[in-house]
């Protein structure tokens, strides 16, 4: 894994000047050249509570993010600091400070509300720092996060009549940790001590009332639209699946460069390496692709693998050919200086022929790595000296006409066996080549099914978890007596509990292989017959 970025000093990320938001060039350069995986922490909180200092203990360091003395806001936008991870080894912790909410200096108080849906968006997970005790004053700063129904859309169409897009923002809300400065309230409840979590639940109880990424969402802000998370992420795939085909497509190119030395002594060999740097290939688009429903972006890998497959063949062949040319054409050198003498048109001059012909045959032969076109190559030369051979019979007066007639057929018989004899090797190629397109499909289907299963068993953990909080959010509305918001809750859980079930035993996923079977197929429509009996019977084997 490449190392992360070497950051001295936090950059800043999304500036906010005049209450709009950029987002710095600089920045997104330094994300973009990130290889590891990385985890945001961000932190929000009232401007002037010391957010820059708590960010920088979490860096390591006693400087970094800009500390201020005064009651004047110090950070503006969004400041970031890329920085190994602590715990994690290979991982990247990206800090972001944001600037104060509730600035008195600000013209447009709506503008925090931004800041703090950006931060939302963008974390992994959000520390909310505030002052001395969470009381109602810390419950109403606290307002940005009501406020996000209103900021953000889950889904670009949702049914809004039927169920409040908010209980969706489960599935992306980032880890919350709210840390209260200066605390100094002992930790009792009813006379009984309680631990930090069992405070802020009791403190947050309900009460009448209560309701590439950074690029994408700060142009739909500055558009004055409101972000949806389905179109960010839509969005991302495109620019994503677009470098994972990229870097599948170098990683092939750059192996098939350093395994193959052309020309190949054998077609087997060109394909044995090449089903090895496809699937390697594969593997990295699998690994870097997301979102890719239609294979929209596999089928461009394959396509372009394809290409290069057979960009490939074409320049063995050719180093094939000029090698062959090129030894064949030394060898022969005395050959011909011999027929350009006169040396074979004398009596017995073609058993002289036949023997300087056939001892370049031999000396041809002995060549190593000759490539996949030296029979080709040697059949092109022995058919040019068919004439010349004919000639050279035809004058020997040691000859007899029946011995000559004889030698004729002779000749013409050897020349039609190798003509065979090349025809054989063609179709066995084909057949190499038709049988490596099997197992490159089969190791396709393999891999695509694999990632599938993947996905699939994702999206229901990832309902599971929705199902479990919004379970327990009805037991709290019950508690607290809101039973007409605990019903139309309940209708919301039945839903999804039906969404699971047919998520469980829903069979399309069979159909949808078969469609991606079908998308592949056009890639290689030749094939294509052939290939869907065995698109069949991998689909058999995923039923069993």
């Amino acid at each position: 894994m490449a190392s992360g970025p070497s950051m001295t000093a936090p950059i800043c990320l999304v500036e906010n000047v005049k209450e709009k938001l950029t987002v710095n060039p600089e920045a997104l350069k330094i994300l973009d050249e990130i290889a590891q995986p990385v985890i945001v922490v961000t932190i929000v909180g009232l401007y002037r509570t010391g957010k820059s200092y708590l960010m920088n203990l979490l860096a390591g360091q006693n400087h970094g993010f800009h500390l201020g003395s005064t009651v004047r806001s110090e950070t503006k936008g969004i400041w970031m600091w890329c920085v190994p991870h602590p715990y994690k080894e290979n991982h990247t912790l990206v800090l972001l400070d944001t600037e104060g909410l509730g600035d008195v200096e600000k013209g447009d108080p709506k503008n925090d509300s931004w800041i703090f849906a950006l931060a939302v968006l963008l974390s992994s997970a959000l520390v909310y720092n505030s002052v001395s005790t969470i009381n109602h004053q810390a419950l109403e700063q606290l307002h940005y996060v009501i406020e996000l129904t209103d900021l953000i859309k889950a889904k670009s169409f949702s049914n809004s009549d039927e169920f409040d897009d908010s209980t969706e923002f489960v599935s992306f809300f980032p880890d919350f940790i709210w840390t209260i400065r200066d605390f100094t309230l002992e930790l009792k409840f009813e006379e009984s001590p309680i631990t930090e979590d069992e405070y802020l639940e009791n403190a947050l109880k309900l009460i009448p009332g209560l309701g590439t990424l950074v690029v994408t969402y700060v142009d739909t802000i500055n558009s004055g639209a409101v972000p949806c998370l389905e179109n960010a992420v839509t969005t991302l795939a495109q620019r994503e699946n677009s470098v994972a085909v990229q870097k599948a497509a170098d990683h092939y190119s750059e192996q098939m460069a350093q395994l193959v030395k052309l020309p190949t002594d054998t077609l087997q060999e060109l394909l044995d390496v090449h089903m090895g740097c496809e699937k390697e290939a594969t593997a990295i688009f699998m690994e870097h692709s997301f979102k890719d429903d239609k294979q929209k972006f596999y089928k461009e890998l394959l396509v372009t693998i394809e290409k290069k497959k057979e960009n490939l063949f074409l320049q063995n062949e050719e180093a094939s050919v000029k090698y062959c040319q090129a030894e064949l054409q030394q060898l022969s050198e005395p050959l011909m200086e011999h027929i350009s003498r006169g040396i074979f048109f004398i009596p017995g001059g073609h058993k002289l022929y036949l023997e300087a012909k056939t001892k370049v045959e031999q000396d041809y032969k002995v060549i190593p790595r000759k490539g996949v076109k030296a029979n080709e190559v040697l059949q092109n030369f022995l058919q040019s000296q068919m004439v010349l051979e004919e000639s050279i019979l035809q004058s020997d007066r040691a000859l007899t006409d029946g011995e000559k007639a004889i030698a004729v057929e002779r000749v013409r018989k050897e020349a039609a066996e190798k003509e065979n004899d090349l025809l054989k090797q063609k179709q066995e190629e084909q057949l190499l080549k038709m049988e490596a397109l099997e197992r490159s499909f089969e190791e396709s289907m393999t891999q695509l099914i694999k990632k599938m299963k993947e996905e699939r068993e994702n999206i229901l953990r990832e309902q599971e978890r929705m199902l479990e909080h919004k379970l327990k959010v009805q037991e709290e509305l019950l508690k607290e007596g809101f039973k007409k918001k605990s019903a139309e809750l309940g209708e919301e859980i039945n839903q999804l509990k039906r969404e699971i079930e047919t998520e469980k035993n829903d069979p399309s996923h069979l159909l949808k292989f078969l469609d991606i079977a079908g998308n592949i197929l056009m890639v290689v429509p030749p094939a294509a017959g052939k290939l869907i009996g065995l698109a069949m019977k991998i689909l058999a084997s995923q039923k069993k």
